[in-house]
């Protein structure tokens, strides 16, 4: 059980009208959106000494369909298309109370942001839905919203307390920029003078402005423990200081839990989890610690198979903190002319330019005559080609291999160095090579969506439609071993339209809210398209945050 005591028992060492846990991007959303709708006194406790979450990791994009940039740029969208894009992908499974919730408020955030916070957002106007053969979908994008790059110089000595990027991308541009080739070097030369940071970096960076702005706190190193209820009602928390002390604080409104998901806690993974989770690129915090407070609420959970899966990369150095292992993001190789994915009897499984959290589903494919998951373990398979023209995680074009690439002169070799079957390995790379000479992949249709091309901006070597499709014959090769990794888990505490945390009986939990990854995911198990976790998730600290403001008076 939560901690019941009466208020005037319990030795409050702050007070305020609403404490929201965590300071990703949901969760400064809704500390943003609260202060502005009426609780003037918000306190934001962050678990390290550091803010943004994942959120200032990540690419930094929005999926909000039907957003006002999107029709600025001449693109129409109806709730009818978005509930039967999202109804094919995942029939009659969602809930309408929370779906309608998300597809209003989602557009009445990005507008209130655009007016109220430095936050900057734009239509990416060619970054397709994830799912452009679907019913409803917009193969020409603008659901997805990137940020304009944001300069860190505004945040004057408090730039250094957000979370560093994992992206490959440039950062001194957004992403629109950097696939349209929009900024020469002098432009870059200036922003690099002045810390311009785009994708998630500006994401966070911008929102942590707002915060400021508004005079916010962030209680920093301050681990949220154990709710503290007066009856039915969530009137505080008890999280756990530097030094392990007990750090006690009133909410007199009540209590938004956005503290990431599950993913590093090994023990949820295993309890709830469908399929291996292996290799999470999330900040390394996100251990459940707003699951487990929610259950011992009391809270209904929800979609707990789930996680937001995303291929990744063990780097053998450096260390994340508290000494946990770092996994570099593995979205655009595997897309890329030249690559392909093969599972241990060296064949391919996949289209590797399929959509992440799709594809990571392809991994919990049951062999019942071996007992064991026939794609994993799984590697990237690249040749000297490609090696010299791309970039591969954090190693540069034509540098040298890192230390968790293996190489070798041939593709049998190859095989023997990582533990691949090597005469499979070898007739697949050849079965391959020949789909590529007739300019088709005939086993997996590679290529032949806008999605599956996206990626290749920027290189004029191959041409639409079959440009994510190129020969692997010029040694030496090189294999990549890859996780079965996850941007977060979708699972959690179930919600209400308003965001409130819901018991087993559907009813709201009094003073309790839930956001972002630390919910049960708004859409399930379905990622739209970019930004399918921070679309929902801001949009769920804007509901929350509001319905704080508005509607609840002090107690």
């Amino acid at each position: 059980m939560a901690e019941e005591m009466a208020n005037e028992n319990l030795d409050w060492d702050c007070a305020a009208d609403v404490v929201v846990l965590g300071s990703g991007g949901a969760a400064m959303t809704a500390a943003i959106t609260a202060h502005d709708f009426g609780a003037s006194d918000v306190v934001i406790l962050e678990k390290t000494g550091m803010v943004g979450g994942t959120t200032a990791m990540s690419g930094g994009m929005l999926w909000i369909p039907n957003n006002h940039h999107q029709h600025d740029e001449g693109l129409t969208d109806s709730d009818e298309d978005i509930v039967a894009y999202l109804d094919s992908l995942t029939p009659e499974a969602l809930d309408p109370e929370t779906l309608w919730a998300f597809m209003q408020n989602g557009p009445e955030m990005v507008r209130y942001f655009a007016e109220r916070t430095p936050v900057r957002l734009k239509a990416f106007t060619d970054f397709p839905d994830y799912q452009p053969y679907a019913p409803g979908a917009k193969p020409d994008g603008g659901r997805s919203l990137d940020n304009e790059a944001f300069c860190f110089e505004e945040l004057g000595k408090c730039a250094s307390r957000v979370n560093p990027s994992k992206m490959a991308y440039p950062l001194r541009s957004s992403l629109i920029e950097a696939t349209r080739g929009l900024l020469d070097e002098a432009a870059l030369a200036e922003r690099e003078a002045r810390d311009y940071r785009g994708l998630g970096q500006a994401l966070a960076g911008s929102l942590f402005k707002a915060v400021l702005d508004r005079g916010i706190p962030v209680e920093f190193e301050k681990r949220a423990r154990k709710l503290v209820q007066d009856g039915e009602r969530i009137i505080g928390v008890i999280a756990d200081d530097a030094n392990g002390e007990a750090y006690r604080v009133r909410a007199r409104r009540g209590v938004v839990i956005a503290t990431g998901g599950f993913e590093w806690n090994e023990e949820l993974v295993k309890t709830f989890v469908r399929g291996p989770l292996t290799g999470p690129v999330s900040v390394p915090e996100n251990e459940g610690d707003g699951l487990l407070m929610a259950i011992e609420a009391g809270a209904k959970l929800g979609n707990m198979q789930n996680a937001f899966w995303m291929q990744s990369v063990l780097e053998m150095k450096p260390q994340h903190r508290a000494a946990k292992p770092n996994y570099l993001l593995g979205s655009d190789e595997r897309a890329r002319p030249g690559a392909i994915l093969v599972n241990g009897k060296g064949k391919r499984f996949v289209n590797e330019a399929a959509n992440y959290n799709a594809l990571g589903k392809s991994l919990h494919a049951f062999d019942a005559g071996t007992h064991s998951y026939a794609n994993l373990p799984y590697w990237l398979i690249i040749d000297q080609r490609y090696k010299n023209k791309y970039q591969a995680f954090n190693s540069p074009p034509g540098g040298p291999a890192p230390s968790y690439m293996m190489q070798a002169d041939t593709l049998e070799g190859l095989a023997d160095v990582a533990g691949i079957d090597p005469e499979g390995l070898v007739a697949e790379v050849a079965h391959f090579n020949e789909m590529v000479a007739r300019g088709h992949d005939d086993d997996f249709n590679r290529g032949d969506t806008t999605y599956d091309n996206f990626y290749m901006w920027g290189d004029t070597d191959f041409d639409p439609p079959y440009r994510t499709l190129g020969m692997i014959d010029q040694g030496p090769f090189y294999a990549v071993k890859m996780e079965a990794g996850a941007l977060g888990t979708a699972g959690g505490p179930k919600t209400n339209a308003n965001g409130q945390v819901v018991d087993w009986d559907g009813n709201p939990i009094p003073g309790l809210y839930a956001a972002g990854n630390a919910m049960a995911a708004v859409l399930g198990e379905i990622y739209g398209g970019a930004g399918g976790t921070l679309g929902p998730g801001m949009t769920f600290g804007y509901i929350a945050g509001k319905h704080l403001g508005v509607h609840l008076p002090n107690v």
